[in-house]
């Protein structure tokens, strides 16, 4: 069946304590294309592999972190749907204009009980890419400017409420569940995997007694080699890496964890698992996770920075 009603992870606003830096760090050293600037003075930039307008957008701010994490809709009937059950099931929406954001329509926003701000909306302009969408050539240089990702893949957030999260997104959005972290000596699902497509994951969340933090946006590269690429970059560019590169157990993909300017995490990821919503999602122990090399195949251990820092 093809996907319906939410598709994909569409955009991520990310704070920077200094713009001028965090264009840099994601423009010249991350290697995302610039596609436009606002009146509010936001950037907008993508992968050289998407098509729509943008993915990240960037606004100076006094604190770093995550502003809203949004995501693409079928069409402006689901859109509307949606916004329906997300009031039924509890919580408050707002309408945000076309032209807010650059070259996006309408948006639904709401707060989830994590206190992180999600979004859903339908249209946001399809600007193609420069290889072309008939008999595309295989190569364009962006494929190699900087680290070069091919996409926003995904965001890690933290905070409190995950079971009701894992309600909202699951009975409510659509999205099912692919992998959990059980909370020592329990069965209360700590860390959660969640997908809207196929992909071993669209958006995660783990237990935090603080709302709204970001823990990390992870960038899709081509082949675990380019992950490896991007570790050179990152050394050449004296970019301070939190893990890696390593192997996750946890969707089996190739990762680095590293820091920009402003100490918001990102990830340099490739590979990883499949996940459809009829099979049974994959659990893990909170042993499974260290020992077991959960999150690190290769050290099998717990990384603190990993399970402290956020923002």
């Amino acid at each position: 069946m093809a996907l319906t009603g939410v598709l994909r992870p569409g955009h991520i606003q990310i704070r920077v304590l200094d713009l001028d830096e965090g264009v840099h760090h994601y423009r010249d050293v991350l290697g995302l294309e610039e596609t436009g600037r606002d009146a509010s003075g936001r950037v907008y930039l993508r992968g050289w592999d998407e098509r729509d307008h943008h993915s990240i957008i960037l606004r100076q701010a006094d604190r770093a972190g995550m502003d809203f994490f949004g995501f693409k809709v079928d069409s402006e009937a689901t859109l509307a749907k949606l916004e329906r059950d997300v009031q039924a099931w509890g919580l408050k929406t707002e309408r945000i204009p076309a032209g807010d954001l650059l070259e996006t329509g309408e948006r639904v926003r709401f707060e989830i009980p994590s206190g992180h701000q999600i979004e859903l909306y339908a249209t946001k302009t399809f600007a193609g890419c420069d290889r072309g969408e008939k008999d595309p050539s295989h190569y364009s240089p962006k494929m190699d400017k900087g680290i070069a990702p091919m996409r926003f893949d995904h965001a890690l957030l933290y905070g409190p409420n995950v079971d009701k999260v894992l309600d909202l997104f699951t009975n409510v959005l659509g999205f099912h569940l692919a992998e959990y972290v059980t909370l020592p000596d329990t069965d209360i699902k700590g860390a959660l995997w969640l997908c809207c497509s196929n992909k071993a994951h669209d958006i995660a969340f783990v237990i935090h007694p603080e709302p709204g933090k970001l823990h990390h946006v992870s960038f899709y590269m081509e082949s675990v080699e380019r992950v490896f690429r991007a570790a050179d970059i990152m050394a050449a560019n004296d970019i301070k890496v939190d893990i890696g590169p390593t192997r996750h157990g946890i969707t089996r993909g190739g990762t680095i964890y590293a820091w920009d300017p402003s100490g918001n995490r990102f990830e340099t990821y490739s590979g990883g698992n499949s996940s459809y919503p009829d099979l049974p999602p994959i659990a893990w122990t909170w042993e499974g996770l260290g020992e077991g090399g959960g999150l690190d195949v290769a050290h099998r251990k717990l990384h603190e920075t990993f399970l402290t820092v956020v923002t």
